[in-house]
């Protein structure tokens, strides 16, 4: 025993002797390594640019993989986790039933799709396989990427998490149920794929977004419901790590392309006007839910931008730069042109988007500055909630830009409804003539594309891959590609904006995708659309031209005139035939005196060529505002002071406010779904004239959001030149919580550029609102009276 002791000892000794030398060893040939490498940097007289060089870029990469690899252990962490775990471990990023009352909690789905989460994923394992590979490796092959496979789909057993549950009780067809799902998911997912030789991965990945689902048509029989409709009502945010060789990528470059690539696969499925159907039963045509049926259209007039940050180096420091503009609504995008060496454009740039769902979409505007060769530099962004363009009918706004140190952009949106009346389309028609711009449309053409029959052979040994390519003015979309089949079924709708539907013609095209080969043709004239019953042609076939003899086509169309939208507060105020038009608000001005109607406004814009704009310069509509004003105010009874009594806000005001130094007219409103507090400085009126006729004040209005008063929440219009009632127009937002908003309050201040002389400060005037007081999930405009300038 003790013979076998001393032997472990003597063991021990010898390996702690062995490491002791392989220690020293690597210590020598470490220390003789560095003193070579110096040396042999100073016999090449290299710059320390060569080792600091990379030293950096390993650093930068290090810290760039840490943090994704921290952001996705939280994710999987959460949605592993129970919900009040998920609360107490994520107080700044809480689901969304905390926020919002009307959105429920749902541990209940979250427990059936955990049991579901196995046959889902066989379902969207095909998905991927057979319908996102395919577009993949052709966007890949525009970027000299060739041979991209995935060779191994593994989407592991954490399932998607869904944070809450929101069902539509109002605005809502008797046919259909619709709710949002708040849906999270941060799996352990495993996707290998191959490209260009080289093997790589996905791991790690995190999809965040609003997913609809819509049930319709309702039926009498089980199951009830015919149909299912899902889709993101804006693209969600994804993200995820490469994993691999490929993994020597994983830098903003190959990664942000691939990350790119993918959100527009997800978008062109199930991002609006993409819509994933399912069918329930085999009682309903598959034309009730794969039907596109939109609201209206989106027509928007890009006119400028203001003081935007200067990205482009000069040689005498910072240059101007190159800016461009994305909008994006749902799946659909648009940009202008480039203006060259500016930080004021003009883009002067019309596109129109087709709006799905105007209660929950929304239009993204995303400035860059162009640079040649390398990535675009970012110069901010904005969002708009399309539901307030479409209760206001238009709008012309000012947006200052987020994530960006300064800068606005100025745009024009109107709210285009669908008509069937054939007779209002020489008004779209000679609208679009005034405007002179050849992008804009009159009509909206839906499509609804079923199926062929007995196509041709365009190769003797199989059957041919056909697809459908439909054109129509400038606009052109395809069908899926159908496998080896001479009767395809595509059961896929679509919508295309029609310039002039009396001259325009619908151009469908079957081709083989292996041989580029036609199948058939078919030419339709839209105008014979006039003649149809509600401007539509029923679900029925149709014969091919350069077919075969017996080769039919089936789809159906409708037909819709673009119209102005009505504004809602015009509808649900003003009496029928009267020119006068209100807007209902739910408090009172600062001072509970009752505004009145811009009356003079709307008669003046009817019968003349005068701007509105302009009109409140003009002493005879000021004449007939001040009659208007009297007329109201002979028959309203006389208000008192009830807190919450309904009020009629004018644009115009003969007020001076209770102290004499004018008002401030603002737009107050929040935005819950974005988290948003909105603010419009419409106008200032009535400042007090000086009595030395050349000392006009430059009035600006300056905000702050109190208690806090920090820069952050500074906001500054721009200085109007010489005028006692300067018109701004301008947005702000703020973003904050809704529980952070009750314990706010707005500072507005009107200050004038130059000092004037009679009172020696640059201050007009300011007043304090309490936002506590308001219902800010209404847009409501108000004049408020500027008092002294409170001591801070």
């Amino acid at each position: 025993m003790a013979d076998a002791i001393e032997d472990e000892k003597k063991g021990r000794k010898r390996k702690i002797a062995g490491t002791n030398i392989l220690s020293v060893l690597y210590s020598t040939v470490k220390k003789i390594s560095t003193v070579a490498v110096i040396y042999f940097v100073g016999y090449m007289q290299w710059s320390m640019g060569w080792f600091m060089g990379p030293i950096v870029l390993l650093v930068i990469r290090d810290q760039y993989r840490k943090v994704k690899e921290r952001k996705s252990r939280v994710a999987q962490t959460c949605a592993l986790a129970n919900e009040e775990d998920v609360v107490l471990a994520r107080l700044d990023d809480l689901p969304a039933w905390v926020f919002f009352p009307d959105i429920e909690r749902a541990e209940w789905l979250n427990k059936i799709v955990k049991q579901l989460w196995p046959n889902i994923n066989h379902y969207v394992r095909d998905m991927i396989r057979d319908k996102v590979q395919p577009k993949l490796q052709k966007k890949l092959q525009k970027y000299k990427l060739n041979g991209f496979k995935f060779e191994k789909i593994i989407l592991g057993s954490i399932p998607p998490r869904i944070g809450g549950v929101k069902v539509y009780e109002t605005n809502v067809s008797r046919n259909e149920i619709v709710l949002d799902l708040d849906l999270f998911y941060a799996g352990d997912c495993n996707l290998s794929f191959s490209l260009s030789g080289f093997k790589g991965g996905i791991k790690d990945l995190q999809l965040e977004g609003m997913c609809r689902v819509v049930l319709k048509p309702l039926l009498t029989t089980v199951p009830l419901i015919g149909g299912i409709q899902l889709f993101f009502l804006n693209n969600p945010s994804i993200d995820f790590n490469l994993v691999g060789v490929i993994d020597i990528l994983d830098m903003p470059g190959f990664s942000d392309l691939l990350r790119q690539l993918i959100t527009e696969q997800v978008a062109s499925m199930m991002v609006l006007p993409n819509k994933l159907p399912i069918k329930l039963s085999k009682h309903i045509e598959a034309e009730a839910i794969n039907m596109p049926i939109p609201e209206g259209v989106l027509r928007i007039h890009v006119v400028e931008a203001k003081n935007l940050m200067k990205k482009d180096l000069g040689l005498l420091g910072k240059g101007k730069s190159d800016p461009y503009a994305v909008l994006n609504v749902g799946a659909q995008e648009f940009r202008t042109q480039i203006i060259d060496n500016t930080v004021d454009p003009k883009w002067d740039y019309w596109c129109e988007f087709v709006i799905m769902d105007a209660n929950g979409q929304q239009l993204f505007l995303h400035l860059f500055d162009y640079d040649d060769g390398s990535k675009d530099d970012d110069l901010g962004r904005a969002a708009v909630d399309i539901a307030t363009v479409v209760k206001k009918g238009e709008d012309d706004m000012w947006i200052t830009l987020e994530q960006a140190k300064h800068g606005l952009v100025h745009i024009r949106l109107t709210w285009l409804t669908l008509s069937k009346d054939y007779s209002d389309l020489r008004a779209a028609i000679e609208e679009t003539q005034m405007l002179q711009v050849t992008a804009m449309s009159t009509a909206l053409l839906t499509m609804y594309i079923d199926s062929a029959k007995n196509l041709p052979q365009a190769r003797t040994q199989s059957k041919p891959d056909p697809y459908l390519l439909v054109t129509i003015g400038r606009g052109s979309q395809q069908t899926f590609v159908k496998k080896k089949t001479s009767d395809p079924v595509w059961e896929q709708g679509f919508n295309f904006l029609v310039p002039n539907p009396e001259s325009d013609t619908l151009y469908i095209n079957v081709i083989d995708q292996k041989t580029g080969s036609g199948l058939g043709q078919l030419t339709y004239n839209v105008s014979a659309l006039s003649e149809k019953p509600n401007l539509s042609v029923p679900l029925q076939p149709f014969g091919l031209l350069k077919s075969g003899p017996h080769s039919k086509l089936t789809f159906s169309m409708h037909l819709k005139i673009l119209k102005h939208g009505i504004p809602e507060d015009t509808q649900s105020e003003a009496p029928e035939g009267s020119d006068i038009e209100f807007s209902r608000q739910d408090s009172v001005s600062s001072t509970g005196s009752l505004d009145r109607t811009n009356s003079a406004k709307k008669l003046i814009s009817r019968d003349s060529s005068l701007k509105i704009s302009d009109a409140t310069n003009i002493p005879e509509v000021e004449e007939l505002v001040e009659a208007a004003s009297a007329t109201l105010q002979s028959a309203t009874p006389p208000e008192t002071p009830t807190e919450g009594l309904l009020h009629r806000q004018v644009s115009v005001t003969s007020s001076a406010g209770e102290a004499g130094l004018g008002r401030v007219q603002l737009t107050l409103r929040y935005s819950i779904q974005r988290q948003r507090l909105i603010v419009v400085i419409h106008k200032v009126a009535n400042i007090p004239q000086s009595k030395d006729p050349t000392n006009i004040p430059d009035p600006y209005v300056k905000l702050y959001l109190l208690p806090s008063r920090s820069k952050e929440t500074k906001r500054k219009t721009p200085v109007v030149k010489d005028s006692y009632n300067p018109v701004f127009d301008i947005t702000f937002e703020y973003l904050i919580s809704q529980g952070e908003l009750n314990s706010q309050k707005l500072e507005v201040t009107v200050a004038t550029q130059k000092q004037l002389l009679s009172t020696g400060s640059n201050v007009l005037g300011q007043v304090i609102v309490d936002l506590n007081k308001f219902n800010l999930t209404q847009s409501n405009t108000f004049w408020f009276d500027l008092l002294p300038e409170a001591d801070n």
